[in-house]
């Protein structure tokens, strides 16, 4: 693809890059007070102001000289789709190099989550991944990871001041496979008022490696948790890695707890390998003794994702080797079962790939085997597969491009 080279304004601070000590230095060589830093990050991320005009606690010069010496969005949005009763929002917003990414907003009955890319395109190649087929296209900002979150934040607001009764979506005839007196699985036992009014939790699942662009993404985790902004809690934030060791075994050393989901996908090395090339370099020895001593570092459970390909691994006797995996009955020592959880995930379709998507019988079939074997065991329920925002499913491409 084209690149397209920054404008002079592009190459302007970020706003949405700074965090407040830094906002404080920039002021300070401004010649402002450090209490006119703190006004700008309460304006930026609990007030959600759109241009620094608005920022009306500040003197009209400050705020001129910010519009005309910084950027606040570095993000332009170029569609907005919505499924499911409205509860399911997806944006699409372009880089100043040209590059396209997706953010995608899940509103649930009693809370709100935002799907937030953190590279354009991934250079991992998971078969089974639409964005994968890109390839890596570059890495993500810290602002524009922030950017996403913003986004939903004020999304949640409108939502919200637009008092909207809003049902939680049917399920549809193909996916109904939920148990709706099983507490354990995630689908409403019947339609709820959502009574969600802001943004509670952040997944950084969408497009993109995070632990290939660590360092700038854990900058974005730590302007998004500061108390004086956005304020997320590192407990309601939840990263999604295909399995970068290194990666691991550094979040196992931070200061902020933030949950891990490993992408699993096979119980096995060769077939892990076929749908993940990842694994080569990292096989599953290599990944569960990482998870061993990330779960003994920190004692918090971890999720192993599993999307669930008709015929490739989904048969039972996957669900037995997977179960003898986690329990060190194949191999590596096993994992403490009570910090492990799988979720399973149906294969969203992705136009061109020579993939089918579970049965559902084969799905309830896969659940039994594992928690049978005292694997605890839940099916995940997708939202905007028909505006492919579903797992798997984003490739930054404008709808009528599809």
């Amino acid at each position: 693809m084209t690149t397209i080279a920054p404008t002079k304004r592009e190459t302007l601070p970020n706003l949405f890059d700074l965090s407040l000590a830094d906002m404080e230095r920039l002021l300070a060589e401004w010649g402002q007070p450090a209490y006119r830093a703190r006004q700008i990050f309460r304006q930026l991320y609990v007030n959600l102001v759109e241009t620094p005009l608005a920022m009306t606690d500040l003197p009209l010069a400050l705020r001129e000289r910010l519009v005309a010496e910084t950027r606040l969005e570095p993000l332009t949005p170029k569609q907005v789709q919505t499924a499911d009763n409205g509860l399911t929002r997806k944006a699409l917003f372009q880089l100043p190099s040209g590059a396209l990414v997706e953010s995608v907003l899940m509103i649930y009955p009693d809370r709100a989550t935002v799907c937030v890319s953190t590279q354009a395109g991934c250079g991992m190649g998971c078969v089974f991944c639409a964005t994968g087929t890109l390839g890596l296209l570059r890495n993500l900002s810290p602002g524009e990871m922030v950017a996403q979150v913003v986004w939903a934040a004020r999304e949640m607001r409108r939502f919200a001041s637009g008092r909207q009764p809003a049902q939680t979506p049917r399920l549809p005839e193909d996916d109904a496979w939920w148990m709706p007196d099983d507490p354990e699985n995630d689908a409403p036992s019947a339609p709820q008022i959502s009574s969600a009014s802001r943004l509670t939790n952040i997944v950084f699942m969408g497009m993109g490696e995070p632990f290939a662009n660590y360092d700038r993404w854990w900058r974005a985790v730590e302007i998004i948790h500061d108390p004086r902004g956005l304020n997320m809690g590192a407990r309601s934030m939840t990263v999604s890695t295909v399995g970068l060791v290194p990666g691991i075994r550094r979040l196992a050393r931070e200061a902020l707890p933030i949950n891990l989901a490993i992408s699993l996908h096979a119980p096995n090395d060769d077939l892990r390998s076929a749908l993940m090339p990842v694994n080569r370099r990292y096989p599953l020895a290599a990944l569960l003794d990482a998870t061993r001593d990330y779960l003994a570092a920190t004692g918090r459970r971890v999720s192993f994702e599993y999307v669930l390909l008709q015929g490739k691994n989904d048969e039972p006797e996957h669900a037995a080797k997977l179960a003898a995996l986690l329990r060190g009955e194949a191999g590596p020592a096993g994992l403490p079962l009570h910090l492990v959880h799988v979720n399973l995930i149906p294969w969203n379709p992705v136009p061109g790939m020579p993939l089918g998507r579970s049965e559902r019988r084969r799905v309830l079939t896969f659940q039994r085997i594992l928690r049978e074997r005292g694997i605890a065991c839940t099916v995940r329920v997708e939202r905007g597969v028909t505006i492919a925002a579903a797992c798997g499913q984003l490739a930054g491409t404008l709808n009528a491009e599809r």
